[in-house]
């Protein structure tokens, strides 16, 4: 794609970002230190696999605790089978650790049934451990918003799945108000990166983009959508598990600016070296591919986040643990494209 073929505005994906530039490799944020057991739960996933990387890049003492007890990427960290839907497993999972990390998640048709009692469990086994616990949370709790989401908008989302997740906040910053735990809860719009198949820009997305046919993307093209880059997000949870500071309160994830869908897929045009193509995916499209497949049966409910401006701010964290540099989405792309490149080979 020609350099000149993508508008250098305010909203230009190529603009010059906050990075990592040259730094060698990040370090966490002043005053804060790792220490002691970090166990991440749910350590196969996009989430939990990325905090796991980031723990064991760090050298820390961590626990990847999984149903196959592998994680990927992670092989030299101490991998334990569990299942978490089981009470006294995961007790035992999380025995001896200083932080828990919550990324455990279920698939979106068994959410309404599995996902509060799984995590009421979670806290309890974190509590027993005393330790505290790390929830990774996105922000379908919020429901459509006018301008950027900050941590203090109000849990009014209108789709079950919304007001499934804002229960389950809820519960946990309860659990902390009660002292029965000690939380934290985190934030991320739709994320991507390496080891991210399941993402929006994950193996569908990216198996389209490398052979050359239309990128799917829902709703709109033209609106402006947060996308969190899945290492950041590691490095950013990290540093608020072990930030006592941080708890009893929601922070939201650093990302880098806001593409439209038109801009996201040029940039993952460039980084695989392709013509970009892209195709706006209509509700009533969506809701018939759901008569197939359970997943996208439960798309349409949180269309509202692709027709609109869906913009994160993560200006609390900025203030509190920044400068916190991002991973231009540019650079993360290259890496995202060559990681899936490299896994379909």
């Amino acid at each position: 794609m020609d350099e000149m073929s993508v508008s250098r505005g305010p909203n230009d994906p190529t603009r010059a970002e906050s990075t990592r530039g040259d730094a060698g490799p990040a370090q966490p944020a002043a005053g804060v230190s790792i220490t002691g057991l970090q166990v991440v739960l749910g350590a196969s996933g996009g989430t939990g696999g990325a905090v796991v990387r980031e723990l064991a890049r760090r050298g820390s003492s961590v626990r990847a605790v999984s149903r196959s007890g592998r994680t990927p990427g992670a092989d030299s960290v101490q991998g334990v089978a569990s299942d978490v839907m089981d009470a006294s497993a995961l007790r035992a999972a999380v025995a001896g650790a200083s932080v828990v990390y919550h990324c455990v998640n279920v698939p979106y048709q068994k959410w309404v049934t599995e996902l509060r009692p799984l995590t009421e469990r979670i806290i309890d086994a974190a509590a027993t451990a005393g330790a505290r616990l790390v929830f990774t949370d996105n922000l379908y709790c919020y429901g459509p918003l006018d301008g950027p989401i900050t941590e203090d908008a109000p849990l009014a989302a209108t789709t079950r799945k919304g007001q499934l997740r804002a229960a389950v906040r809820t519960d946990l910053l309860t659990a902390h108000r009660d002292r029965r735990a000690r939380v934290v809860v985190t934030g991320a719009s739709d994320y991507y990166g390496p080891f991210g198949p399941n993402s929006f820009a994950g193996e569908r997305f990216m198996k389209q983009l490398l052979a050359g046919k239309k990128v799917q993307w829902l709703a709109d093209l033209e609106q402006p959508h947060s996308a969190n880059y899945l290492d950041d997000m590691a490095r950013a949870i990290v540093i608020l598990g072990n930030s006592e500071a941080a708890e009893g309160q929601v922070w939201h994830l650093p990302a880098a600016q806001p593409l439209t869908g038109r801009q996201f897929v040029e940039l993952a045009a460039r980084a695989a070296g392709v013509e970009p193509r892209s195709a706006a995916v209509g509700r009533t499209t969506m809701r018939f591919l759901g008569l197939f497949s359970p997943l996208l049966r439960e798309i349409p409910e949180l269309w509202y986040e692709w027709e609109r401006p869906f913009v994160i701010d993560a200006s609390k964290f900025q203030r509190a643990y920044g400068p916190f540099a991002v991973t231009p989405h540019q650079e993360a792309l290259q890496q995202t494209v060559a990681w899936f490149r490299g896994a379909s080979s």
